[in-house]
């Protein structure tokens, strides 16, 4: 495989360093670190991941000051030329706050943080996520949040379903996301949103390694590619 990963660092982030660990583990490249007051991102990166945690003490609403960092805008235009981006738990909230991705996420319906393994639907396998795995399958990926209850307009998810763009589903929904949706796709297919965490389940010894697979899927796709 050759590529640069670059993973995200903002005040109150708490997984980038998992996130880190998890694209050197896969692709046995160490991932670029990437502050977000940085007005640029390092040149040729061909993977982008916005990982999750707490941005700026999730003041205002979740992820909202983060998609205004300096940093998002070149996040925002490197997508637009189809570089891969894969934002998770509050990467997902960060990516929803900057429009790459429709939709909200919205205080779970139960009112608590949740953090428990979940398991999930493969709801697309032929994205570049997703490629590794098998539509409809069942994996089992941990969830940590207390805002994920995934929120569009019926218009907006009817479209997602019908154009392909849910990537993952809960198989047993444990925050009230609108039609069990756990993960999401831009229309390009080359940005991802997801509550749950795959660099959390990668190998044996964190307990499965059902989220390698996402890994893979994208890093062999851009090798292949």
């Amino acid at each position: 495989m050759s590529f640069t990963a670059g993973v995200i660092t903002f005040p109150g982030s708490n997984c980038d360093r998992d996130m880190a660990v998890a694209i050197e583990a896969v692709s046995g490249k160490p991932a670029t670190r990437i502050w977000h007051g940085d007005a640029a991102l390092p040149d040729g990166l061909d993977f982008i991941a916005v990982p999750g945690g707490f941005s700026y003490g999730d003041y205002l609403r979740s992820g909202a000051m983060a998609a205004n960092s300096r940093v998002m805008r070149a996040v925002a235009e490197a997508a637009g030329r189809g570089v891969p981006v894969l934002g998770v738990c509050n990467g997902f909230q960060i990516l929803t706050e900057t429009g790459l991705l429709p939709g909200a996420l919205m205080r779970n319906a139960g009112i608590h943080f949740v953090c428990r393994d979940v398991p999930l639907i493969v709801g697309n396998d032929s994205s570049l996520f997703t490629a590794k795995y098998q539509a409809g399958e069942e994996i089992l990926i941990p969830v940590a949040h207390h805002d994920g209850n995934y929120y569009a307009d019926e218009d907006t998810l009817d479209r997602l379903e019908g154009e392909g763009q849910v990537a993952f589903r809960y198989a047993q929904n444990p925050n009230g996301s609108a039609r069990d949706i756990a993960g999401v796709l831009n229309a390009k297919g080359n940005v991802l949103g997801m509550m749950p965490h795959p660099e959390r389940m990668i190998e044996a010894a964190q307990g499965g390694d059902d989220g390698r697979a996402l890994f893979e899927s994208v890093f062999e796709g851009l090798s292949v590619g």
